[in-house]
């Protein structure tokens, strides 16, 4: 095999992981997400219609993930009580929750472990951190992941307002 279809195999390759493991794009459905929250709350993303909803899927060890939960948390806070929910989708293997848990003690939007929910359309990402922006009709809007754009909080703030109704 000669150098150059090697390369082009190589880059075919890396497409395909990376559109596998982005599949969820900006106009689809929000896949299901049935779990029970660290705090071993119910959580159903379909029984959440009418909320404008954040995923994040992240992981402990993902520093990227790590250093974008203070601005995930102050964002949740902020906009909680306009409808807006946030949950971070946690990657770590199950044998790991202890450390999950304590890590989400600094932060108060709630958590779920991705590998023991019993519905997870969200897949096994190959990339993180990833954010979903969930509209209240269960469309997603918007979607800020490490291989393209990291969420900041101008992006998320103005993903999320195009959708809430106007202040009176």
């Amino acid at each position: 095999m000669n150098k150059s279809c090697l390369l082009s195999c190589c880059a075919l390759l890396s497409a395909l992981w990376l559109t596998s493991a982005l599949a969820l794009d900006p106009g689809d459905t929000a896949p299901a997400l049935k779990a029970t929250t660290l705090d071993g709350k119910p959580f159903d993303l379909a029984a959440e219609h009418g909320k404008v909803v954040v995923v994040n899927l992240w992981a402990t060890w993902c520093g990227p993930c790590r250093a974008e939960m203070p601005l995930l948390d102050a964002f949740y806070q902020k906009y909680r009580g306009r409808g807006v929910l946030l949950v971070g989708l946690d990657e770590d293997d199950p044998a790991n929750i202890a450390t999950v848990r304590t890590v989400m003690t600094a932060f108060t939007y709630p958590a779920v472990m991705a590998q023991t929910a019993p519905a997870n359309g969200f897949r096994s990402p190959r990339v993180l951190p990833i954010t979903y922006v969930i509209d209240q009709h269960g469309i997603v809007r918007a979607k800020f992941w490490a291989g393209s754009k990291m969420v900041t909080a101008s992006d998320l703030e103005a993903a999320v307002t195009a959708l809430l109704p106007a202040r009176n």
